[in-house]
């Protein structure tokens, strides 16, 4: 291209490092480049009013307005921050290739907050917020504005305990700390188009489109036009609560969204897995379903329950869309995490040398492991464990199992039947039961227990409305305990390691056939059916 183009830009460090990036890639292809810095529309001369140029934005429009008047040739955005509708003449010219999209936790002074009931969290972001709280409702979170650097400044200045940001910000900068004084959030979802950057120019200049589009990241810009999509048609704008991101993998589409209420009470997720070439609606369709199930409502911070449904009940573990489903269509739903999982971070040594007989009794540690280790670095000659599920995932993530049995108990006794060599490491959480470990000893067998990861309670308050709860663990009843009563509830258990530790407490206990949550939600339907028609037969 024979002129030079001039590319609009803030001027903060992060602005400038995408501009010269952008600048750098087209250059590769054979032109000049020029970076103009436009910070506010006093740097602007304007031909015509804002309102007949079309300039809707806020924090974009100074370099919307530089485009429509001709000071600079195209504008480069972090497109998480660029409105769903551009304005008229403006058009997303390329998407360069997209950087590390997760959130992180810069710690002020260690991991030792997470053992403590309260904490003080420090984020801008209502999504941030909301999915914080969510997770760790007892916490505290305070207001953080301002660029990288003064944000990471008031870190430092504060008696808080951290702050989350974009971990692509603080890498673009070299600011993300030592490993040790973050975490990588890997459970939040991030925000529509994290770590992209956009290209925008006018939809009239046919031959300024044509180059640009050279530098255009086909992948990215499919991901994140499913993610801005959702975002669009769920009509959050920036603000709003949303998360959703999706990935290439393997010819397939992976798309995960979620939205919560402001106060991180109440969320409702959305996930599906489609060919590439049929993921054009996606992020449309994943918002109508949820529009359809009372997302208003959610964003409105109203209980999203069903007022129309005859029977209530409160599950202690989010529930997917496609398990919610599964309940009789008589019965509402509310959901949250009344614990959480923590992973902790392994020393390579765990697995330095190879490991002749393993045991897992979770998929909690099995997926701990695998975030400290690639399965490569997983040399272990025979693999024990519990669960089927807990087996399928071994089998996908890391090789074939000897033996599974249905609970620890039995695993053991097996293990004291049939180990060789009279040692075992034994992959396992905080709260583990002490069955296993204990038959084991007793049968001089030696466990080296490797603790991957904290459960952790997350009690919250709710109201005494629901006839049944949906109890996954002995840790969920306890953390529900906390802040609620018995009551008259029925309680309904995964499997009877949990269903034992309800009956203290419960009238009335319930447990599955099997331990799944399918068969936990039959259960479900099972005993509200039976009570409706008993109360057809007295009429």
């Amino acid at each position: 291209m024979d002129k030079i183009i001039r590319i609009g830009t803030r001027s903060s460090d992060l602005a400038m490092w995408q501009a010269n990036t952008v600048a750098q890639q087209l250059e590769h292809f054979g032109c000049e480049t020029e970076i103009v810095k436009i910070d506010s529309i006093g740097d602007v001369v304007l031909d015509k009013p804002l309102y007949e140029l079309g300039v809707t934005g806020v924090f974009t429009k100074n370099l919307d307005v530089a485009l429509l008047n001709g000071k600079i040739d195209i504008a480069v955005h972090s497109f998480k921050d660029v409105p769903t509708q551009l304005p008229e003449g403006i058009v997303q010219a390329a998407v360069i290739k997209r950087g590390d999209f997760n959130d992180v936790l810069v710690m002020k002074d260690g991991e030792d907050f997470f053992g403590e009931k309260n904490a003080v969290i420090a984020t801008g972001s209502l999504r941030r917020k909301a999915q914080w709280l969510y997770r760790y409702p007892n916490h505290t979170i305070v207001g953080l504005r301002g660029n990288v650097n003064s944000r990471l400044q008031k870190l430092e200045d504060n008696d808080w305990d951290g702050a989350i940001f974009a971990k692509i910000g603080l890498k673009r900068l070299r600011l993300l700390p030592p490993q040790e004084e973050h975490i990588i959030l890997d459970w939040m979802v991030p925000a529509p188009a994290q770590g992209a950057v956009m290209v925008a120019a006018l939809d009239k200049d046919e031959e300024l489109l044509e180059f640009v589009k050279q530098i255009n990241h086909e992948e990215t810009a499919k991901c994140v036009k499913i993610e801005r999509d959702f975002l669009r048609v769920l009509e959050g704008g920036c603000t709003a609560p949303i998360g959703a991101l999706a990935l290439i993998i393997k010819e397939e589409v992976k798309f995960k969204a979620c939205l919560f209420s402001p106060d991180g009470r109440n969320k409702m997720e959305f996930s599906k897995t489609v060919p590439v070439d049929n993921a054009w609606d996606l992020g449309e369709y994943g918002a109508k379903f949820l529009l359809e199930r009372g997302a208003k409502n959610l964003m409105r911070s109203i209980h999203n329950e069903d007022i129309e449904k005859s029977t209530l009940i409160y599950s202690t573990k989010s529930l997917s869309l496609d398990q919610t489903n599964q309940l009789d269509s008589k019965i509402g739903v509310a959901s949250s995490d009344f614990i959480t999982i923590r992973n902790n971070r392994l020393k390579p040594v765990i697995v330095k040398k190879p490991i002749k007989n393993v045991v897992f009794t979770s998929q909690n540690a099995v997926e701990a492991l695998l975030n400290n280790f690639d399965a490569l670095e997983l040399n272990f000659e025979n693999i024990y464990c519990v669960g089927r599920r807990t087996k399928r995932l071994i089998e996908k993530r890391i090789g074939k199992v000897k033996q599974s049995e249905n609970d620890a108990q039995k695993l053991a006794a097996y293990l004291v039947d049939n180990l060789e060599d009279k040692n075992i490491t034994f992959f396992c959480g905080n709260k583990r039961r002490d069955e296993l470990p204990t038959i084991l000893t007793e049968n001089s067998i030696t466990v080296n227990e490797v603790e991957c990861y904290k459960t952790q309670l997350t009690p919250r308050k709710i109201e005494e409305k629901y006839k049944g709860i949906l109890f996954y663990s002995p840790s969920g009843i306890e953390s529900y305990l906390k802040d609620n009563s018995t009551s008259t509830s029925v309680a309904f258990c995964i499997g009877d390691t949990t269903a034992a530790e309800a009956i203290k407490h419960f009238e009335n206990v319930i447990v599955s056939k099997v331990s799944t949550v399918e068969s936990l939600l039959k259960s479900v339907n099972a005993h509200f059916e039976e009570i409706e028609e008993s109360q057809k037969n007295q009429q």
